[in-house]
């Protein structure tokens, strides 16, 4: 379903696989404190959002999914989102846009409203969910850049200082005092990083603050520590039950961990890594994902997945959960921090023995980028479930 404000005209086609690579590009994008010359967003109007409570928009989208057994047996998951839930989530999607233009407009296109669709509005029946639509540095404008013909006129400012005038106008209208937690992917979690180092860590509005989901990106943390890189007040989570934490991973094939050329599972400061939080088991031991995986082609930049069964059965709906098939355990050494994911096919039954989600260009899986392009798939069941978890818990904590 499309938002309030779909741009006619503009391409549905998948993403390319260059498209996928500066999407994960733009997470290493330095925002700089220098001031943007751009008019503000009006954030109390409508179309400003892609997704708000009490309206029909973006993330009002069928999640219905096929829960394929190891025995092959199928059965049809429904999704209800809950327009009562007693806390809010906060999303940054990812660079998407295909404008021609150095920086997106405030207009959705097919590409704002998908990844929505694959990464948010699952979130539905954990809390109130907004989304604000913010003018991203555009995948035209890095495409330029990494062919060596950099486009004029990019405000690297802009991105940030909307999702910042969004937050603001959330907290001022919307929120009235609600736990929230924020969420994003890749360029999304970048921004939002810088957002909470500086207008969350260790501010008064930190007390509203159940959880930080940063997901595909690197977070830096000390050694063998929980919180003091990035954030100053704001550790990694390691229950459920635990609130005002963070949670961030960038995840990897457990056969196939980061090569020397990655851009993910490490960070560039001394003496800091890049934090791994285990969503499938928060302690840190192997856990179980609870993924939902896209039933088509995830786009043109990955493999067509295989019939979910053998023999071959139709697949209707849009998501596909296969319970047992995929574990994760974080895994650190003297290079990298990452979430190594297992697929434990099993050739003697019939469902399918591995799953699409790597990067691939001409027929070559790209080990560079891992499993980026699932990275919030991979495991958004347990992070909906962890969510509901930390909110009994943030707001049994408000009543003492």
């Amino acid at each position: 379903m499309q938002s309030h404000a779909v741009r006619a005209g503009k391409p549905s086609r998948p993403l390319t696989v260059l498209v996928i690579v500066l999407l994960a590009s733009l997470s290493f994008v330095p925002f700089t404190r220098a001031q943007s010359t751009a008019e503000k967003n009006d954030y109390s109007k409508q179309d400003s959002w892609l997704c708000r409570p009490g309206r029909t928009d973006a993330c009002s989208v069928d999640l219905t999914t096929t829960v394929v057994e190891a025995t092959g047996k199928m059965t049809r998951e429904t999704f209800t989102a809950d327009p009562k839930a007693p806390i809010d989530c906060f999303y940054v999607y990812p660079t998407v846009s295909l404008d021609k233009t150095p920086n997106s407009d405030m207009i959705a296109g097919p590409e704002e409203n998908n990844v929505v669709r694959s990464q948010l509005a699952r979130f539905g029946s954990a809390c109130r969910i907004y989304a604000p639509l913010y003018r991203q540095i555009t995948l035209t404008a890095l495409r330029s850049a990494m062919s060596g013909s950099a486009m004029t006129g990019i405000d690297r400012m802009l991105a940030y200082n909307d999702v910042k005038d969004a937050w603001n106008y959330y907290l001022e209208h919307e929120n009235q005092g609600r736990g929230v937690v924020l969420i994003g992917h890749s360029q999304g979690s970048g921004v939002l990083t810088q957002l909470i180092r500086n207008e969350i860590d260790g501010k008064p509005v930190q007390e509203r603050l159940i959880s930080a989901l940063l997901l595909g990106t690197s977070l830096s943390v000390p050694r063998g520590k929980d919180v003091g890189g990035a954030f100053q007040h704001i550790p990694l989570c390691k229950t459920a039950t635990q609130v005002g934490c963070a949670i961030a991973y960038a995840s990897f094939r457990a056969n196939v961990p980061p090569p020397a050329n990655s851009r993910f599972g490490r960070v560039a400061a001394e003496n800091m890594v890049a934090a791994c939080v285990n969503p499938a088991e928060l302690s840190g031991d192997k856990g179980t994902l609870h993924a939902y995986l896209s039933a088509r082609q995830i786009t043109s930049a990955s493999a067509e997945p295989k019939p979910w069964v053998n023999p071959p059965k139709a697949v209707d709906t849009p998501f596909v959960s296969v319970p047992g098939l995929l574990t994760a355990k974080c895994v650190s050494d003297d290079k990298f921090s990452y979430l190594a994911v297992t697929v434990h096919g099993n050739a003697e039954d019939p469902r399918l023995d591995d799953i699409a989600g790597d990067v691939v260009t001409n027929g070559q899986v790209q080990q560079d980028w891992g499993l980026h392009l699932i990275d919030v798939n991979l495991a958004i069941g347990n992070l909906v479930d962890i969510v509901k978890s930390e909110s009994k818990a943030y707001l049994a904590g408000r009543k003492k």
